[in-house]
C-alpha cells in the first residue's frame, strides 16, 4: 500500500462516506447540501479566484433543489470575534435551514461559533472549553443547523473537527470551542482549489497539519489510544515531510498539492482522536503577529525538547520520518531522553530552513517580551486548561512561569540549553 493509498484507507476509516474528498469534487457540494435543507446561506473566502469556485457552489446547490438565502462574507484571519458576530446575525436574518461555508479555517470556524450563537444566543464567552454547547443544546432541547463545511486550504481541518478558535483582536487571544456538536456534518475538500495556494501558506496550513498530529502523538504516550495514533500521525508527517520542499519549489506540483491535503485531513484525524497541547497553547497569543500554522511550527522544536524524557518512542518515531528524507543524520535509535529531543527538533529546524521558514520567535517582526508575558498569563486561563492537561509533561498553573517561561525564552533565542526538564 502507497503512502497515498495508507491516508485515504486512514481518512474513510475517520469519516466513512459522509466525507467528500479528492480532485474534482465541488460540483457535488450541492448533493450535500440536499441532504440537510432546501434553504442554504453561503458563508464564504474571498481570494484569487474564489468567485469562480462560488458560481460552481451556486450551480450545484441550485441544480440539486437548494435555494441560496443569503451569501455572507467570511471571517478575517484567526477569525476575530467582531466577524463571528456579524456572520452569526447574518444567519438569523437569513432563516436558512443549511449552512455551507467556503473557506479556510477561519471561515468554518467562524461558521461553527455563529451557527452556535444563532441557534442558542448568549454571548460566545458561555461556549469556550470543552462541551458546553453539546450541554447547551441538551439542556433546551435544541439542535444546530446542518453545516456543509467545503475547506479551501490544506491546513487546520476545520471542516472535519470539533474546534472553533475565536480571537479577541484587542487583547490578541485566541480562545478554544471544544465540541462534539460542531462538527460539520458534511465536510467537503476539492484538493485541487488549494493549487492556486502561494508557498508560504501553503507551507503554513502544511506545518499546521504536522503540529495536529505531532502535538496529539506525544499526549497519547500511556494512553490506550497510542497506537491508532501513531499510525495516523505517522502517515501525516511522513506525507508532509517528503512532499512540503518540492510543492514550495513549484507550486504547480500536483501530486505533492494532494500529499499535503491528506496530511492535514490526517491532522484534522489526529485531533479528533486525541488533543493538542503546548505548541497550540502558545500559539493562541501569537495571533497578532503569526499565523496559527506557522506559531505552533516554531514552538514545537522547543516543545519536543521539554516533553523529551516522557516521549521517547513518538520521538524516534519522529526522528526516522525526518531522517528518511535526509533532514538529519542523527542515531534516533541510540539516543535517549533530551539528547532525541534536541536531535528531533534540530531536524525540525533543518525542514524549515529548507522551506525558508523561520526557527525561532525572535526572527518574527513585531515579537516581544509581552508575547512571553501573554502567552505564560494565558497558560493560566482554566478556559485553555485542556492544553496544559493534554502535555506529556502535565503543568499546572503554579509551574507555568518556571517551567513554560524559558521554553518561550528558548524560542526567543533559538537556543535549545535554555529549556528546563521537569
Amino acid at each position: 500500500m502507497t503512502d497515498f493509498e495508507k491516508a485515504r484507507a486512514l481518512l474513510h476509516e475517520f469519516k466513512g462516506s459522509s466525507y467528500l474528498f479528492g480532485a474534482n469534487v465541488l460540483p457535488r457540494a450541492g448533493d450535500q447540501a440536499s441532504a440537510a435543507g432546501r434553504k442554504a446561506a453561503l458563508v464564504r473566502d474571498t481570494f484569487e479566484g474564489s468567485d469562480d469556485y462560488v458560481a460552481g457552489i451556486r450551480n450545484s446547490l441550485a441544480a440539486s433543489g437548494v435555494s441560496l438565502a443569503e451569501e455572507i462574507r467570511g471571517a478575517g484571519p484567526n477569525c476575530p470575534r467582531e466577524d463571528l458576530f456579524r456572520i452569526a446575525e447574518s444567519l438569523r436574518e437569513s432563516d436558512a435551514d443549511v449552512v455551507v461555508s467556503f473557506g479556510g479555517g477561519s471561515t468554518i470556524d467562524a461558521a461553527k461559533a455563529a451557527e452556535v450563537l444563532h441557534t442558542l444566543g448568549g454571548d460566545i464567552d458561555d461556549y469556550f472549553g470543552v462541551g458546553l454547547v453539546t450541554e447547551a443544546l441538551k439542556n433546551r432541547d435544541k439542535s444546530l443547523t446542518p453545516h456543509v463545511a467545503i475547506q479551501t486550504v490544506a491546513s487546520s481541518a476545520a471542516h472535519l473537527t470539533k474546534y472553533s478558535n475565536i480571537t479577541d483582536v484587542s487583547t490578541g487571544q485566541k480562545k478554544l470551542i471544544v465540541d462534539e456538536a460542531i462538527v460539520p456534518q458534511y465536510p467537503v475538500f476539492d484538493y485541487e482549489v488549494t493549487c492556486g495556494a502561494p508557498p508560504e501558506l501553503t507551507a503554513d496550513g502544511a506545518l499546521d497539519g504536522i503540529a495536529h498530529s505531532l502535538e496529539v502523538l506525544y499526549g497519547a504516550v500511556g494512553k490506550d489510544v497510542y497506537e491508532r495514533i501513531e499510525e495516523i500521525a505517522s502517515a501525516c508527517i511522513g506525507l508532509v515531510v517528503n512532499y512540503l520542499p518540492a510543492v514550495v519549489a513549484d507550486p504547480k506540483d500536483t501530486q505533492g498539492r494532494e500529499a499535503l491535503c491528506l496530511a492535514t485531513d490526517l491532522g484534522g484525524y489526529s485531533i479528533m482522536v486525541g488533543g493538542t497541547n503546548g505548541g497550540h497553547l502558545t500559539s493562541f497569543s501569537l495571533v497578532d503577529i503569526l499565523s496559527h500554522g506557522r506559531a505552533c511550527a516554531i514552538m514545537n522544536p522547543y516543545y519536543s525538547v521539554f516533553f523529551a524524557p516522557a516521549i521517547e518512542r513518538p520521538l524516534r518515531i519522529v526522528g526516522r520520518i525526518y531522517k528518511e528524507a535526509g533532514l538529519t543524520d542523527a542515531d534516533m535509535d541510540g539516543l535517549q531522553a533530551r539528547e532525541l529531543g534536541v536531535a528531533v527538533a534540530q531536524a525540525m529546524f533543518e525542514l524549515a530552513r529548507r522551506i525558508g521558514f523561520p526557527t525561532r520567535l525572535g526572527q518574527v517582526d513585531g515579537f516581544g517580551q509581552h508575547h512571553i508575558d501573554r502567552a505564560l498569563a494565558a497558560a493560566k486561563n482554566p478556559q485553555l486548561k485542556m492544553k496544559l492537561q493534554n502535555m506529556p509533561v502535565p503543568l499546572t498553573a503554579e509551574m507555568i512561569d518556571e517551567y513554560m517561561g524559558p521554553i518561550l525564552e528558548a524560542a526567543r533565542d533559538g537556543d535549545l540549553a535554555l529549556i528546563k526538564n521537569v
